[in-house]
């Protein structure tokens, strides 16, 4: 065998006349390109699909996770026993809005005094506005609640919807930065700041009030709130009162909301009143 082996390693090569006839295929010998033998490349990751959520905020999320803890109220984490809720970032989040809002009327209004500001962002910085921004996001249709909460309507109760939005905008802030996150806010409420500087929209009517009180009457109003209905379902009604006499009353969801309202009630009383005494003059 071995010799068999010698005498085969002894014989010449053909030479090219000899070489395989037209027509028949030559054998080659195909090598492998250079580079990395045998491995498979890397596979092609598709980028996720955006959230309604994220959509209307023009953002995508880095981290699904924030994201979704800004969207798990208490009750959900109750029920299903998960954690974390969004409370801790509805903290931050209060900061990071107001920290946002603040700088935008600083340089948007040089000429306005710091109570002038502080009143203008408390305006635009309230549960109503919250709620009323997080109802434009669609963001009741995401939050994540426990069962009483979707019975009692808790993805359009104001406080939750604002404490949701807050949570996002906390999130926000950890996953993207401040300068994301100031853009958003700067572009969900300038135009509810401008709405407010020419006279649109909701007013701080507690605020009025008061000045309006302690400049004519040398009081402050005096609020007195009741309430009724089981914990998820709790309904405020707030009676304000200028000097003794009952001016407005107001009903709502929380102790601000109603006091709010009736706020507001007793504050076109007193412009009513002070137009028809204007008359009699």
């Amino acid at each position: 065998m071995e010799g068999e082996f010698s005498r085969l390693c002894r014989v010449s090569a053909m030479p090219p006349a000899q070489a395989s006839p037209q027509g028949l295929p030559e054998l080659r010998l195909l090598r492998r390109s250079s580079g990395r033998r045998g491995r498979v490349g890397k596979p092609i990751r598709m980028p996720r699909k955006e959230t309604p959520l994220e959509k209307a905020l023009g953002v995508r999320f880095k981290s699904p996770a924030l994201r979704e803890a800004a969207l798990t109220h208490r009750s959900y984490a109750f029920e299903q026993g998960v954690l974390p809720t969004n409370e801790r970032l509805e903290f931050l989040g209060d900061a990071v809005l107001g920290l946002a809002v603040t700088d935008v009327v600083y340089k948007a209004f040089p000429d306005r005094s710091e109570g002038e500001l502080a009143k203008l962002r408390a305006a635009r910085v309230n549960m109503t506005m919250l709620a009323e921004v997080a109802r434009e996001l669609g963001l009741g249709e995401e939050i994540r609640l426990g069962r009483g909460e979707e019975l009692s309507g808790g993805r359009d109760k104001p406080s939750i919807l604002a404490d949701a939005l807050e949570a996002v905008l906390g999130a926000l802030y950890l996953d993207r930065g401040i300068k994301a996150a100031h853009s958003t806010i700067e572009r969900l409420f300038w135009p509810r700041v401008t709405a407010y500087v020419r006279g649109e929209g909701d007013r701080d009517y507690k605020t009025i009030l008061q000045e309006l009180a302690a400049q004519d009457l040398g009081r402050l109003p005096e609020y007195r709130v009741a309430e009724r209905g089981p914990d998820h379902e709790k309904e405020f009604t707030a009676t304000v009162y200028l000097s003794g006499q009952m001016f407005g009353r107001g009903i709502g969801r929380s102790k601000k909301e109603a006091e709010q309202r009736a706020a507001r009630e007793a504050y076109e009383r007193v412009i009513e009143g002070a137009a028809e005494l204007a008359k009699e003059h």
